[in-house]
C-alpha cells in the first residue's frame, strides 16, 4: 500500500513539473507586445464640430518607447507635432508623457493604455484649468497597416 502511494505521489509530482515547463515554453514563444507603428484616433469636436484626428508614431527600443504625437491646431489651424517623453512598455501597458508649451505655459498630459494587437485603449489626463481637477479622457488608437 505504501509503495503504491509513494509511486502515485512521484507520478503526480513529475506530471505537475512537466506541465509547468510546457506552460513556460509556451509563454516564451508568445510574441511580445510591440507598439511600433503609426496610430490614429478621433476626438469629438467642440460644440458638435468635426472630430479631430490625432496621429501617434511610436518606436520600441528595449522597453523604452519613443515617438511623436501630431494633432490639429485649434480652429482648423496647422497641426502641431510634439515628441513624447518617458515612454515605456511594461508587458502590454504603454505609458508616455506629452509636454507642450502653450503660449509660454508648459503643460504635461499623461497617456496610458493597454496594447492588444493593433489597438491601444486607455486614458489620458491633462492638467486642470483654474485650480480644478485634472481632466481624464478615454482614448482608443488603431494601428495603421504597414505601407508596402
Amino acid at each position: 500500500m505504501q509503495r503504491t502511494l509513494t509511486s502515485l505521489i512521484k507520478t503526480v509530482t513529475c506530471a505537475t513539473l512537466a506541465l509547468g515547463v510546457v506552460a513556460q515554453v509556451k509563454a516564451a514563444d508568445a510574441p511580445k507586445a510591440d507598439p511600433t507603428g503609426t496610430w490614429t484616433w478621433s476626438t469629438p469636436g467642440r460644440g458638435g464640430g468635426d472630430p479631430t484626428v490625432s496621429t501617434l508614431k511610436l518606436k520600441l527600443e528595449g522597453d523604452k518607447v519613443t515617438g511623436t504625437l501630431s494633432a490639429p491646431g485649434r480652429g482648423g489651424g496647422a497641426a502641431t507635432e510634439s515628441a513624447i517623453a518617458n515612454g515605456k512598455l511594461a508587458g502590454d501597458q504603454v505609458t508616455f508623457l506629452l509636454i507642450r508649451d502653450r503660449n509660454g505655459t508648459m503643460t504635461t498630459n499623461k497617456y496610458e493604455g493597454k496594447l492588444t494587437g493593433d489597438t491601444i485603449k486607455g486614458t489620458s489626463e491633462r492638467p486642470a484649468r483654474a485650480g480644478g481637477d485634472p481632466t481624464k479622457t478615454d482614448w482608443e488608437a488603431k494601428r495603421e497597416a504597414a505601407k508596402k
